[in-house]
């Protein structure tokens, strides 16, 4: 069963491809401007057994998405079963400063990207009626927060696509979930100061800054056959922040 995971050179995608490979999925491996790391990422994927490329495209580009999953099909010789749309981008600003084309940026390749490459995805989604779609939210998307008004209304929008497609398509037996990450360590995170940090960790019951793999375990799970009657869900990984 292939996977296609968007953004997956670093980060968050990187450990969403390495977590879907230990689990046996074949993985598409889709960067966009970081293609040694893909390749790198190729390798350790291959060397567990399991089929994986490396695929460049711009997910915000719709044109680029129909052609990243024509080259998938034709290259990994299967349609993709599972789609994680996990790209995205910030581009941080209070509202008064914002400049629309960060606005737009943002918009574009985490809201946009994740519509058109569902959009080509369930073509065979439906027609072997089967699949599973994860999208990568954040609990900004829960919460909002200040400086983010692009990145939160992005991710909340994820939110509610996945909810949409997830009740159109239930019954084609396609699910659609997503999962929204607390503070993970990532390149983001690194470059905060411990001042932030230890601000961030004492808004979090857990006291600790979650890691890419407590994000991937989450993903392998509802991709895998274990999470058939789950649809329509946010699992909020976030060690506790946004619990009712």
């Amino acid at each position: 069963m292939l996977a296609l995971v968007t953004g997956a050179a670093k980060g968050i995608g990187r450990a969403i491809a390495l977590e879907l490979a230990k689990n046996n999925f074949d993985v598409a491996i889709n960067f966009n401007s970081s293609e040694a790391p893909a390749k790198e990422l190729c390798e350790e994927i291959k060397a567990l057994g399991v089929q994986a490329e490396i695929f460049k495209a711009n997910v915000s580009d719709y044109d680029q998405v129909v052609t990243l999953f024509k080259e998938v099909k034709e290259k990994m010789s299967q349609p993709v079963s599972v789609l994680i749309n996990n790209a995205g981008i910030t581009r941080d600003n209070l509202l008064l400063r914002m400049k629309p084309e960060e606005w737009q940026d943002v918009i574009n390749t985490n809201l946009n990207a994740a519509f058109y490459c569902t959009k080509c995805a369930l073509r065979d989604m439906t027609k072997s009626k089967f699949g599973r779609i994860i999208n990568i939210a954040s609990v900004v998307g829960l919460t909002g927060n200040i400086g983010q008004a692009n990145y939160a209304a992005s991710k909340a929008g994820i939110i509610a696509f996945t909810k949409s497609v997830a009740r159109e398509y239930a019954a084609r037996g396609v699910t659609a979930n997503a999962i929204a990450p607390g503070f993970i360590e990532t390149d983001m995170t690194e470059k905060l100061s411990p001042e932030v940090k230890e601000g961030i960790l004492n808004s979090i019951p857990l006291h600790a800054i979650g890691k890419p793999e407590d994000v991937a375990k989450a993903a392998a799970f509802l991709a895998s056959e274990a999470s058939s009657y789950i649809t329509g869900q946010v699992l909020a990984v976030d060690g506790g922040m946004t619990m009712l």
